[in-house]
């Protein structure tokens, strides 16, 4: 049997980080069986960028493409996540050059220090996480990747987010955020993400799944 790793990190309001001036998620039952209600039935409130999520070009562009717009086959298949654990600083040009990508890399997770925060069960908010910088963003986009995926809230540093996802996304490269490859080796998989289909949305969480051969 191939080994599932589920890479998304749980939805839990109170629990999970929330990116600063984003709305704290809301998730409770409005009707309750122990009310006399014949089932239970829950609201969720949040912003779209929750958890684990999908970013669509929209989210930086302002004529870019909503998230149920993209194409799915650049959601799933094959996928390398690549162990930078031993990066100190964030992932530049030079240290893509170092890590020697797979050729055929176009879908590429990228393990970091941020890892350990989600193997702790670490809920606050950091801001020196680890992310692409511009130049490592151009780098992907010349080697041809169609999908990053980050081990943190962001693809793009926390004091300069533009840059980076507007390099990206400008190249129709998908963007996963708050990915949780603690429990993950490096290594090929198959990639299933598949976020809601949020019509008109520039982003929407997803749930993701490493699949080993």
């Amino acid at each position: 049997m191939p080994k599932i790793y589920d890479i998304s990190i749980p939805i839990a309001p109170g629990h999970m980080p929330v990116w600063p001036g984003d709305p704290e998620p809301v998730l409770e039952r409005f009707l309750k069986m122990e009310d006399g209600h014949d089932a239970n039935v829950s609201r969720l409130a949040a912003c779209v960028h929750l958890g684990t999520h999908v970013d669509a070009p929209y989210h930086f562009l302002a004529a870019g493409a909503t998230v149920e717009t993209l194409p799915l086959d650049a959601l799933t298949g094959l996928a390398y996540v690549v162990d930078l654990t031993a990066l100190e600083g964030h992932i530049t040009a030079a240290a893509l050059e170092a890590a020697d990508l797979p050729a055929d890399a176009g879908r590429v997770l990228f393990k970091t220090r941020n890892s350990r925060w989600w193997a702790q069960g670490d809920t606050a908010f950091h801001t020196d996480f680890v992310a692409l910088t511009a130049d490592a963003a151009e780098y992907l986009v010349a080697r041809g990747v169609r999908l990053v995926g980050v081990d943190y809230l962001s693809v793009a540093p926390y004091d300069d987010p533009v840059p980076t996802h507007r390099i990206l996304l400008g190249a129709g490269v998908v963007a996963i955020e708050t990915l949780d490859l603690s429990a993950v080796p490096a290594g090929a998989y198959t990639l299933y993400c598949l976020p809601l289909k949020l019509v008109g949305s520039e982003g929407a969480p997803a749930r993701a799944i490493l699949v080993q051969p």
